[in-house]
């Protein structure tokens, strides 16, 4: 019996954002045997081609109309090993190793934190301000140590930055975990007026990209990653002390 048309249409469609979401994984993969053989640089390139994939995924889903509980759930898994497992191998392979059970508990606590993220953020996705993520993304916490990578692709022997990565990879995990909020900017509407100073500000980013990609890629990643503790600490800063209780 021949399928008309329109129906081999609808499961091409359907088919597509798995596609990317296959592409991600893949990806997620290769960086983890790159990590193994020690290029530390195209195991960091593999994880942002990922993270470029898994951004399309869903924009081509909801594009097509082809969304599905199955889809979600498989870019998760996806997810997992791209920005979980790939990015825990890579900081141990380039400098965790030398604190052995240290170094590997601290890279597994990486993907803990990183699995734990993923499933909240599965049973909350229809409660949640839409503004807001709760938790560092596990994207975000990836592309920190992807970006540090990046910009010194040598892997580490000097002790003190080995201990400054095994601080940071533990402090990434608690912030995935944590109820700190991050902007998610999905409320931003670039047809709206702005201030006259944001396209400026817009262009100088670029620029600085262009000439200095990876130290900017830093940059950002932890900038991002540190504005919700600052945020967080700020609130408290502002927060006004209850007025005294009178009593008779």
């Amino acid at each position: 019996m021949r399928v008309p048309a329109r129906e081999r249409l609808s499961r091409g469609l359907f088919v597509l954002p798995t596609l990317f979401t296959v592409g991600n994984l893949f990806c997620g993969y290769l960086s983890i045997w790159a990590s193994i053989r020690g290029t530390f640089e195209s195991a960091a390139v593999l994880v942002i081609v990922a993270a470029v994939l898994d951004a399309l995924d869903g924009r081509i889903a909801r594009l097509t109309n082809s969304t599905s509980a199955f889809g979600e759930e498989y870019d998760s898994l996806a997810d997992l090993v791209s920005f979980g497992v790939a990015p825990a191998v890579l900081a141990y392979s380039w400098g965790l190793s030398d604190f052995h059970r240290v170094g590997w508990m601290a890279s597994f606590l990486f993907v803990v934190c990183g699995s734990m993220r993923l499933a909240r953020f599965n049973i909350q996705t229809k409660a949640m301000d839409k503004r807001y993520f709760v938790g560092l993304p596990i994207p975000a916490a990836a592309g920190v140590i992807v970006s540090l990578v990046l910009a010194t692709p040598d892997r580490l022997i000097d002790r003190v930055w080995m201990s400054g990565l095994l601080a940071l990879t533990i402090v990434l995990s608690y912030l995935m975990i944590s109820t700190i909020r991050y902007r998610s900017f999905k409320d931003l509407d670039l047809r709206q007026r702005r201030p006259a100073w944001i396209l400026p500000l817009i262009a100088a980013v670029f620029v600085i990209i262009g000439f200095a990609p990876k130290v900017a890629l830093l940059a950002i990643a932890l900038t991002f990653a540190a504005s919700g503790p600052v945020s967080k600490l700020v609130a408290f800063a502002r927060r006004k002390p209850a007025p005294p209780r009178v009593t008779a």
